[in-house]
């Protein structure tokens, strides 16, 4: 079956000049009123009429409105970002009704991102020149990389962040991304804290001797500079230039940390696809985690989410088989040699200790859940897709998430064989990896 080609976005920063960044901002207001000018119809209609309002009624709404004196100013821009912007709208509606997402929320000019999308009809690229709707001039983009040879964009999306920079991400099909030949290897991750992630077997060039990968900590390098910046913010009068300087600041100090965060992310996570066919990972509650309010900064930190989101995606670009093992699977109070489970287990105990005298392991506490994480991992290949890990194959495809419950059937666990399950091959799921 021939495989499908892989979209991917190319962002690159520009420069526009002061017409150009004076035509674009007001093409952010307009796409933003128009957002919340549709949500506000499509509510009350549901709400006086019981009537679902779709794109295409929203559509004809927006043709009304260009015609009064009181929306007159949506003609000054290009009509395909308001267009895109109630697909966008229907959009997330249909995330609504499939309960895949909240009910949509209107716009605010204050924390609403700032963009708008640009369809083929809006735009024209020819010889590295994109020139957009009603503009004269084309963009001044800093061509960082290349995009693929032969590329056409079929989606421009310009947008500007809360530090005054521009930026303009072009959609397009990458040939060249193919699935890599089979590695032949696995690799179980736990994820941490003190240890970013931590392996379960040590990988020259990325981990240290134990399999560690040593957390950055990309916020707690810049906390001084941050808490200067905010200082200097407080002190400001609301609504002064001063102050809007200041919050320019605290913007830039905040994209300086997400950069190198998602840099580091990127690196590390190429790097584990391009190594193994199998990649086994925890499924963690990072919601409920960042309640904690000791713990809450070092977990945003951490980006265990944004994590897990690259690993998924590089895994279906590259033809690999990403497994998450269930969050209830004890893998910290399992002894990955002999399977002897442990009671309790304080969160302060760093080094396992298996308490069976015939096997007396002791291992450092993260490798001991790395490689309990990839023996679980295994037994989904063995067992099939109906016990408790999740897994994501190559093709994109996840298995269905059960509910909660303290026994993971038909998988390896701390109680013995699962069900169906004999005590040899049992043994041999659990203890192939240890």
């Amino acid at each position: 079956m021939a495989r499908e080609t892989v979209k991917r976005a190319f962002k690159y920063r520009f420069h526009p000049t002061d017409e150009q960044a004076a035509l674009l901002s007001r093409t952010f207001g307009c796409v933003r009123k128009v957002y919340n000018l549709a949500l506000a119809e499509r509510d009350r209609a549901w709400r006086d009429e019981e009537r679902r309002l779709r794109y295409g009624d929203t559509s004809a709404l927006l043709t009304e409105w260009k015609r009064t004196e009181e929306y007159a100013y949506l003609r000054e821009v290009s009509c395909v970002p308001l267009q895109q912007a109630l697909r966008h709208l229907q959009a997330a509606f249909e995330g609504f009704f499939g309960k895949r997402s909240k009910y949509p929320r209107f716009k605010s000019k204050k924390r609403a991102r700032a963009s708008a999308e640009y369809t083929r009809s809006a735009f024209s690229y020819r010889d590295g020149r994109l020139s957009l709707a009603k503009m004269a001039e084309p963009l001044d983009i800093v061509w960082s990389r290349p995009l693929p040879e032969g590329a056409q964009p079929s989606t421009v999306t310009v947008s500007m962040d809360r530090a005054g920079r521009w930026f303009v991400s072009l959609l397009c099909e990458d040939a060249s991304v193919r699935p890599l030949p089979d590695a032949g290897t696995a690799v179980g991750v736990d994820m941490g804290l003190s240890s970013l992630v931590t392996l379960s077997a040590p990988v020259s060039g990325l981990t240290d001797e134990q399999g560690k990968v040593i957390n950055p900590r990309h916020a707690e390098g810049d906390l001084k500079r941050l808490a200067k910046v905010q200082r200097r913010l407080a002190r400001k009068s609301e609504g002064s230039r001063n102050r809007a300087k200041a919050k320019h600041c605290v913007a830039r100090a905040h994209a300086r940390i997400a950069y190198r965060r998602r840099d580091f992310l990127h690196r590390l996570t190429t790097r584990l696809v391009r190594d193994n066919q199998t990649i086994v990972i925890e499924d963690l509650a990072v919601r409920n985690m960042v309640r904690n309010r000791s713990l809450a900064r070092a977990i945003s930190d951490a980006s265990w989410a944004e994590l897990r989101t690259m690993l998924e995606y590089k895994c279906q670009w590259y033809g690999r088989t990403l497994v998450v093992v269930d969050r209830w699977h004890p893998s910290s109070k399992i002894c990955s040699a002999c399977g002897t489970a442990k009671t309790l287990l304080a969160l302060s105990e760093r080094t396992f200790r298996c308490d069976n005298a015939a096997c007396g392991l002791i291992l450092d506490r993260d490798v001991n859940a790395a490689r309990n994480i990839l023996a679980a991992g295994l037994a989904v290949t063995v067992c099939g897709d109906g016990g408790r890990p999740q897994r994501n194959s190559p093709g994109g495809r996840r298995s269905t998430k059960q509910k909660p419950r303290p026994v993971m059937a038909g998988i390896p666990g701390p109680s013995g064989p699962g069900e169906g399950q004999t005590e040899n091959s049992w043994k041999a799921m659990v203890f192939s990896t240890g």
